[in-house]
């Protein structure tokens, strides 16, 4: 139980911390891509100032206006850490409801195992196995399904089963890893490409419209990096919570699968015994 809630909690955490910084990310960054703008944008001599307020207002861009007005490559790099930042959290809460030690070791069906094993009805173990699929009866279905073969075959059946089914496991939660390191990298390629189109615009500007038009270009441009990085933190820190925890789980699992597994020595030695009898 408290396993269970230290999870909730820290998958709530990461949630509001996931949440929480992208909205304000999105409205603070929009306020401070507006500033150059109105530090530089006074108003023209002999001007009245209510026309250089308007003026000003007129350049304040939302959040939205600086994802359309980052040009196509701008645009498909937006897409792209909004479908990481949805990946990522869709992981987050993926791992945290599956990657749990019940749903992969279920205890009814390490108690119909036992019971079974104890018996010596190795069918009614292989049926307990088929009802209740998984990794952990994946892995003792491929020792029972051996075990005319001889205990040294059962093992290596169980080892290699074990390997399959703990690089499964792994491979939905690297997924998670590939979020959190791609996420920046898209904002530094939207930064990288915001720059140069910052920079070649120069060209057409003219006085003091220059300084305006790049500090507002390079403020939009920085915008993807400050994203990709809000999008990494909490994908890592999940990533790492939600790695650590499967891999103590695939630890018991296997701790577990070699201590039902060894009854079959057992099995092995009645069987020798009765076939030098019948001899």
């Amino acid at each position: 139980m408290k396993s269970y809630l230290r999870r909730l909690a820290v998958l709530i955490a990461t949630i509001s911390i996931f949440a929480g910084t992208t909205f304000c990310a999105s409205t603070a960054l929009a306020q401070e891509a507006a500033a150059p703008a109105a530090a530089t944008a006074a108003p023209a001599a002999g001007a009245p100032a209510a026309a250089g307020a308007e003026g000003t207002e007129k350049k304040t861009d939302t959040f939205w206006d600086v994802i359309i007005n980052s040009g196509v490559i701008g645009i498909l790099i937006w897409i792209l850490l909004f479908g990481s930042s949805a990946a990522a959290l869709g992981l987050i809460i993926d791992g945290f409801i599956t990657v749990r030690q019940n749903k992969i070791m279920p205890p009814a069906l390490i108690e119909s195992i036992r019971t079974a094993l104890s018996d010596g009805d190795l069918g009614a173990a292989l049926q307990a196995c088929e009802a209740q699929p998984g990794p952990l009866s994946n892995i003792l279905m491929a020792g029972f399904n051996n075990v005319s073969e001889g205990f040294d075959v059962i093992m290596d059946s169980v080892s290699t089963a074990a390997g399959i089914e703990s690089e499964k496991l792994m491979q939905r939660v690297n997924y998670l890893n590939l979020c959190g390191a791609i996420a920046p990298m898209l904002g530094l390629m939207g930064t990288v490409t915001g720059m140069v189109d910052a920079f070649a615009g120069l060209a057409s500007a003219q006085g003091a419209e220059k300084a305006q038009m790049l500090a507002m270009a390079i403020s939009q441009a920085l915008y993807t990096t400050a994203v990709g990085l809000l999008v990494s933190v909490p994908a890592i820190i999940g990533f790492t919570f939600i790695r650590n925890n499967a891999s103590k789980i695939i630890l018991n699992m296997e701790s577990l699968t070699y201590d039902l597994v060894k009854v079959l020595r057992g099995a092995e030695v009645v069987e020798d015994e009765e076939s030098d009898d019948e001899e």
